[in-house]
């Protein structure tokens, strides 16, 4: 199982993904990253779990204005999105074991 190394608000992430999965990853740490960065925009002091807090709730808002405006939500949501759902998913599920270990 490769590691893929994600720059994510100035920090280095690395994440165990699927062969194959590692440019795909990639892309998504570029978007969370960009995520990031407009979630963090005026609000200065942030901790590291806050930041990323407001960082999913920008992507999930997205995601769910995306899917209100394309015929994909009468259709179902295709295996792309379904893929990329799943690793984010494992990527903030590794992201909260982080935040919770740095704060103990």
């Amino acid at each position: 199982m490769p590691d893929v190394k994600l720059s994510i608000a100035g920090r280095d992430y690395f994440v165990a993904c699927n062969a194959g999965e590692e440019q795909r990853l990639l892309q998504l740490g570029a978007l969370v990253d960009a995520t990031a960065l407009e979630a963090a925009g005026g609000a200065r002091g942030l901790t590291e779990t806050r930041a990323l807090l407001f960082s999913a709730l920008l992507l999930a808002d997205k995601l769910h204005d995306a899917g209100r405006t394309t015929p994909a939500e009468t259709a179902g949501p295709s295996a792309a999105m379904l893929q990329s759902c799943d690793i984010l998913e494992r990527l903030a599920s590794r992201l909260e074991n982080l935040a919770l270990r740095l704060e103990n």
